[in-house]
């Protein structure tokens, strides 16, 4: 299962008690419930918080499925949005735990950090990053659902669906592309929404670029945050560093 078309290939495996992986156009209120396996966005998340810098852009390669797919459904008061509280059923994935094999490109978006593209730190770190598990908390699809990355070899050891030819799961949310990783014309300056039809081969499913998703659609303009030297502070404007 070894990828050697990119050099800067991660793997790693994230683990959790609960998750809640599920399309965000629906998810503005009233109850909740998952997809049975994890989305490309919410990867690509647990990675940003892993190790995240604007000069290039994760792809989630493949996702292995290790433990059986188990949902149980808990009663939530969720907060109302002109205050109060209201009553609602969430629908949770438990015991989770994902073996994920990811690279970088870089975001030719960003032209002002050109000179930041060097391959081998950025790797280097991502690699640290993930043996320490991460610099940011990591949530698998939703806050309540707390998560724990460490290293692993993607492939290694025993997983549920091992021996399971092929399992499909109808049409999904993919992820959202935002205006500073536009792929194209048609998705500069916007923030777009793709879906695609997943299928899980001996418990693996293979990802498709944002821009390879058979179905797309366009949620709002936005506009694109500059970066440069103006964009960032160093850590002395705040006081003496040690």
């Amino acid at each position: 299962m070894k990828n050697t078309k990119y050099p800067n290939i991660v793997e790693f495996q994230v683990t959790g008690n609960y998750a809640l992986f599920s399309d965000p156009i629906l998810r503005l209120g009233g109850e909740k419930c998952t997809y049975q396996v994890p989305t490309y966005e919410a990867l690509k998340g647990i990675l940003s918080s892993t190790y995240w810098k604007p000069t290039f852009i994760w792809y989630i390669d493949a996702v292995r499925v290790m433990n059986p797919i188990q949902t149980e459904v808990k009663g939530i008061r969720p907060v109302k949005y002109h205050g109060g509280n209201d009553l609602a059923y969430y629908t949770y994935l438990k015991n989770c735990r994902y073996q994920v094999r990811a690279h970088f490109e870089w975001n030719e978006n960003r032209p002002e950090l050109a000179g930041d593209r060097s391959e081998n730190k950025h790797h280097e770190i991502a690699k640290k990053m993930i043996r320490k598990g991460g610099r940011r908390d990591i949530f698998l699809g939703a806050r309540e659902c707390q998560g724990y990355v460490e290293p692993c070899v993607f492939g290694e050891g025993a997983g549920h669906y091992d021996s399971l030819p092929e399992l499909g799961f109808g049409l999904m949310y993919h992820g959202i592309t935002y205006a500073d990783e536009a792929y194209s014309e048609e998705t500069a300056g916007k923030m777009t929404a793709n879906f695609w039809s997943p299928v899980m081969r001996q418990g693996v499913i293979t990802f498709p670029k944002p821009e390879e998703c058979p179905l797309h659609k366009m949620l709002r303009t936005m506009e694109v945050k500059p970066f440069g030297e103006g964009s960032f502070t160093g850590l002395r404007e705040f006081g003496e560093v040690n």
